[in-house]
């Protein structure tokens, strides 16, 4: 019987105002006619989970380099026996990949390499992580460093007198070249240890089922839960900051939030306010270099940079601690769980199956919090620099008049801007009236502009071509919840929700009925009310502040290992990820019930209109099941 398949990439249909959308993308990046056949023979699933919204051309690089250095870390530095890299294509905007598998005969020489390898990373642990962080760190100062500016009208006298001969033209290109350099590099230093990771808890994973063939998923995560995760500690800060706002009694202050200068004057005229600017400041290096996005866009906002986005959280959790309620984690009871979760199981085992399920267990446990805390030094702060950097040279850009508004170099691709450059210290060292790019820039990024508003008109579809008839590979189904079962799901062969619903990865137990709120991005996360069930295509780690709020959480793409679910844990709420469509099937105001435990989504009622963002119900507390 022939497996139902999703649409090939030449079956979508092109928005219109998007033709020769193609263009906009290195040629490496999209589908090539010529490769069709070859094309066509590969599954692609949509990566909404890192890239949900379409990519203007420069933030192309987010991609290219994560989705490279990835498989480097597989293909040549561990050398996994079964798995390596992941192609990558831009489709209608969107990122798809196809997972590349190693071939069969390849496997055995491969996995003492891989042995050694891995093995020396497990072994020094400690040290080589410390080094991660100074090699990263590094890159991130240097970055810092990096400035644009027009070189001077005229050489200096004492360039002359040392015969330097140069014009400072070359400062301005190599400092762009640099910063391309130091966000590749610590993107390659990104997978140096997040694939490891995956490999430790995989292999404590794996073991589970082998010894407890029953054992659900829930129960082998619940296992390593419950660490201190450098990724929380910028909602921490936020946390202790509205506590000291109450201890000092100036939660008015925080009335007008949204006027981040007006807050802080009434802060600091408030008595033992000038204790509290004192803390705020210090939390702000480094852990305010953090984005309500997931930093792979150039709109993303910043907190240290939009200074409204934090103060507002605060000004909740101050409402929220004036109400009586607990805003910290769970994380006792996380870790009293964990610890009778991992009792249990050793109880059933004795002798080298326990000595295994220890070592294992510790090893996974050691290695768990990279998985979340990587995401801080570089999605955040490497790409929170970069960007401002980027942003720094494109105002220098518009103000020589090659575009109208001050951001819009993202309208062209990463080797076009140097050329822009060249084009721009020519005319500066020629002594020419004007660069050429003022009369060629404005037009041609409006045209794309159009078709990049064009492509967002429309959501991706959730994946390409024929699936295989069994999906294998760790990764894809550890992070993304790319399963066979997940896929059948998506193509509407997969087992019915009674009542009607959606099915997905059972992310993190518990079941909770209540009000939907379906966000499709950050600008929207103050809509959230207390009690709701945070339905969205995929959740960033830095939507932190909000999940002390919500009851559950939906999403359309990620597995056991996505942030939504780990998040999830830490913060003891249920979830259902990778459901595929669940932010387009779910209105605002639906009442649902999550069930976390079996992976299931429940639409209880129809929603009842009242206008934008509206409920269609009193809010309150969830009905836990």
């Amino acid at each position: 019987m022939s497996m139902k398949s999703f649409p090939k990439p030449s079956e979508l249909p092109v928005p219109a105002g998007a033709e020769g959308w193609e263009k906009l993308y290195p040629y490496y990046l999209v589908f090539q006619d010529k490769l069709k056949e070859q094309e066509d023979a590969k599954f692609w699933f949509c990566d909404s989970q890192h890239w949900p919204t379409v990519f203007k051309p420069f933030e192309t690089i987010g991609g290219e380099f994560a989705v490279k250095c990835l498989g480097q870390y597989n293909a040549r530095h561990l050398m996994i026996p079964n798995a390596n890299g992941i192609e990558f294509r831009i489709h209608l905007g969107y990122l798809y990949m196809s997972p590349i598998p190693v071939p069969e005969d390849q496997i055995p020489a491969r996995v003492p390499l891989f042995e050694e390898r891995v093995g020396y990373y497990f072994q020094n642990w400690p040290r080589l992580l410390e080094q991660w962080h100074t090699k990263v760190k590094g890159t991130i100062d240097e970055m810092e460093k990096i400035t644009f500016a027009k070189p001077p009208a005229v050489v200096p006298i004492e360039d002359i007198h040392s015969g330097k001969a140069m014009d400072g033209s070359e400062v301005l290109m190599e400092n762009y070249d640099r910063l391309i350099q130091l966000a590749y590099q610590n993107w390659q230093y990104h997978f140096e240890f997040l694939n490891l990771g995956y490999i430790a808890y995989l292999d404590f994973f794996n073991f589970c089922k082998q010894v407890f063939p029953n054992i659900p998923d829930q129960s082998i995560a619940t296992m390593v839960q419950g660490v201190d995760m450098e990724l929380f500690r910028p909602d921490d800060e936020l946390k202790g900051l509205a506590a000291l706002a109450v201890e000092l009694g100036i939660q008015s202050a925080f009335e007008n939030a949204d006027d981040a200068d007006a807050t802080l004057s009434a802060i600091r005229a408030s008595e033992g306010g000038e204790h509290w600017i004192t803390r705020w400041e210090e939390a702000h290096d480094p852990w305010f270099n953090f984005t309500v996005g997931n930093g792979f866009y150039g709109h993303d906002k910043y907190w240290n940079e939009h200074p409204e986005i934090p103060l507002n959280y605060i000004k909740d959790y101050i409402a929220r601690l004036d109400a009586g309620q607990e805003i910290l984690r769970p994380v006792e009871a996380l870790i009293a769980e964990k610890e009778r979760i991992v009792e249990e199981y050793r109880e059933l085992l004795d002798g080298d199956n326990l000595a295994a399920f220890d070592g294992k267990r510790a090893l996974a446990a050691q290695c768990y919090p990279y998985v979340e805390n990587h995401n801080f030094y570089i999605e955040h702060w490497t790409m929170g620099v970069f960007w401002r950097k980027i942003r720094e040279l494109s105002r220098m850009f518009h103000a020589e008049g090659f575009w109208t508004q001050p951001d819009d170099l993202l309208y062209l691709s990463r080797n076009e801007v140097r050329d822009a450059l060249f084009d721009l210290v020519t005319w500066w060292g020629v002594g020419a009236s004007e660069p050429i790019g003022p009369s060629y820039w404005p037009e041609e990024i409006e045209r794309r502009r159009a078709i990049v508003d064009a492509l967002k008109t429309a959501r991706p579809a959730p994946a390409l071509n024929t699936p295989p008839a069994s999906i294998t590979e760790p990764f894809t189904r550890m992070l993304w919840g790319i399963t066979t079962e997940q896929v059948q799901q998506w193509l509407g062969e997969g087992e019915a929700v009674e009542g009607g619903g959606l099915r997905g990865m059972a992310a993190s137990p518990g079941v909770v009925e209540g009000p939907a709120r379906v966000i499709m991005d950050a600008d929207h996360l103050s809509e959230v009310q207390q009690g709701d069930i945070l339905v969205a295509p995929v959740t960033a780690p830095s939507w932190g502040p909000i999940f002390g709020k919500i009851a559950a959480t939906v999403t359309d793409i990620g597995g056991m290992m996505s942030h939504a679910a780990i998040v999830c844990r830490e913060y003891g709420l249920p979830a259902v990820t990778g459901t595929g469509s669940a932010s387009t099937t779910i209105v605002t105001g639906q009442r649902l019930r999550v069930d976390g435990t079996k992976g299931t989504v429940e639409i209880l009622d129809a929603p009842v209109v009242e206008g934008p963002g509206a409920h269609s119900h009193e809010h309150g507390e969830p009905a836990h099941v």
